[in-house]
């Protein structure tokens, strides 16, 4: 690989942690409301999380680009923090793979908070033990497969964003040209084709383990 192929991969495993990171709290915390919260409006919220996972990634980007414009709120008060916009940054492209991710991690971590035992919890308050700290103490360490398996599927979708990634971070070398957008442009250049299949096996062996890995955590948690 070529050093700036290797560029390309680098900026496309950063993005993906970031996301996660950024993703992880809420994606925790909302795992747990959907699992716990016994509401005609849970139908509702669950909606609007998993909205991404349906939503065509271009469609995705552009509400994306929409609301975090320079005229709007939120891009005015990130310019106001960090003196610059965020379209077209790297920043850009983490929240795009964040939010398309972000229904994966949800989702598996409220399937992890359901298979968590409510009469240990239970006993936890009985003790005398207070919301949160039964939630830090009891819950959550019983569902971190779950949450482990929710993140790095997370990460995976992350590795292969492209749509919303190419609306609201565009295509700038060493800054949002990750892997699918670098395989999209090699595609539309001549003699562009060999590097592109050496990114799209790199993609494919990250996603790859990163699918296995999700699914070996699975499969521990069940058979715990």
């Amino acid at each position: 690989m070529s050093a700036a192929e290797r560029e390309i991969v680098l900026l496309s495993l950063q993005v993906a942690a970031l996301a996660v990171g950024v993703s992880l709290v809420p994606g925790v915390l909302l795992g747990w409301v959907l699992a716990r919260w016994q509401h005609p409006l849970r139908a509702l919220l669950q909606g609007v999380v998993m909205l991404p996972l349906v939503l065509p990634p271009v469609v995705t980007g552009y509400l994306l680009l929409f609301g975090l414009g320079r005229s709007r709120p939120l891009g005015q008060a990130w310019h106001a923090l960090t003196g610059d916009h965020i379209a077209y940054t790297t920043a850009a492209c983490v929240i795009a793979a964040a939010v398309v991710g972000f229904p994966l991690m949800v989702e598996a971590i409220r399937i992890s908070m359901l298979g968590v035992d409510r009469r240990l919890e239970e006993v936890s308050r009985s003790l005398g033990r207070g919301p949160v700290d039964t939630f830090v103490r009891v819950t959550l360490p019983l569902a971190l497969p779950g949450v482990v398996a929710g993140a790095v599927l997370s990460f995976a979708r992350a590795l292969g964003e492209f749509g919303a990634t190419i609306v609201l971070a565009g295509n700038v070398a060493g800054e949002t040209r990750t892997i699918p957008v670098a395989v999209y442009t090699l595609l539309n250049v001549r003699d562009g084709e060999e590097a592109a299949w050496r990114l799209v096996g790199v993609s494919v062996v990250l996603a790859l383990g990163a699918l296995l890995g999700s699914f070996w955590l699975s499969a521990r948690q069940r058979g715990a």
